[in-house]
């Protein structure tokens, strides 16, 4: 098992935000997680990165790391944490007076320390993959949203990591350009990148996951393989969510009628 997640609980003040999470991830999976703002989700993936410290659980991983957040996280952990993972952010976070180049070889060259020979070419074989090395001396502000959100996974995919985390990648982009980075997303697990994304693409993400989990109020509500959480769901609080999210699409009540059943 690449991930394995026991017992994980974050609390803001006495906001209770993570409660009793436990789940686990082999390599090569996709999970998803869906769920209303506010039910903990981005909270659950910046935990996977050390974006933010739970107060309690323990997160192991297949290498032999395991950290137990009961106590003080050993920075050196704390540092192989980060290092596991590179994130996509939903407004790109990218530096406005770099070009498109300089933001994915600026983590390789100053904290990686690599030669910015290798960097580089690194860089250009990525923007081909996002389908974006014509744009590589461009600047953020001369792109698309969806151009942006494509260099924003060209940027972490350079740092080689074993996770990709991805936090409402499409949220923050114009209808007509969700597609192109759904795109690359769905070739990244066609090629059994390890992903955990946050989403609220619910089509998309019975497409290409794995796994999908149901959050809500900080507690995981359902877990499962997309055709379980998704067409049959067992909770009625998945399917209150369910059908706002996928209405009209729904067949009287029992289950989605999506294109989900089509493929499947």
């Amino acid at each position: 098992m690449f991930l394995t997640i026991n017992g994980l609980a974050k609390s803001f003040g006495d906001n209770e935000v993570l409660k009793n999470i436990n789940l686990e991830l082999s390599k090569g999976q996709v999970l998803s997680i869906i769920g209303p703002s506010g039910s903990g989700k981005t909270t659950l993936l910046r935990c996977f990165n050390g974006l933010e410290t739970p107060d309690k659980g323990i997160m192991q991983f297949a290498d032999g790391l395991t950290i137990n957040f009961e106590g003080k996280v050993q920075r050196q952990d704390a540092d192989r944490l980060r290092k596991k993972s590179a994130m996509v952010f939903q407004s790109y976070n990218l530096f406005p007076h770099k070009t498109v180049l300089e933001n994915i070889i600026e983590g390789l060259v100053i904290v990686q320390k690599e030669k910015r020979v290798s960097a580089v070419e690194r860089a250009e074989a990525l923007l081909e993959k996002v389908g974006l090395k014509e744009k590589m001396n461009a600047y953020p502000h001369q792109l698309s949203g969806g151009q942006q959100q494509r260099v924003g996974i060209a940027r972490a995919l350079a740092l080689k990591p074993e996770l990709m985390l991805f936090d409402e990648p499409t949220s923050a982009l114009d209808p007509e350009l969700i597609g192109e980075v759904l795109t690359v997303m769905k070739d990244l697990a066609k090629e059994h990148w390890t992903m955990i994304m946050v989403t609220h693409e619910i089509q998309f993400a019975g497409e290409i996951s794995d796994q999908i989990l149901f959050m809500d109020g900080g507690y995981i509500i359902e877990h499962g393989h997309p055709q379980e959480v998704l067409k049959a769901p067992k909770q009625q609080r998945t399917k209150q969510f369910l059908q706002r999210i996928l209405n009209p699409g729904w067949d009287g009540g029992t289950g989605p009628v999506s294109q989900l059943e089509k493929e499947h």
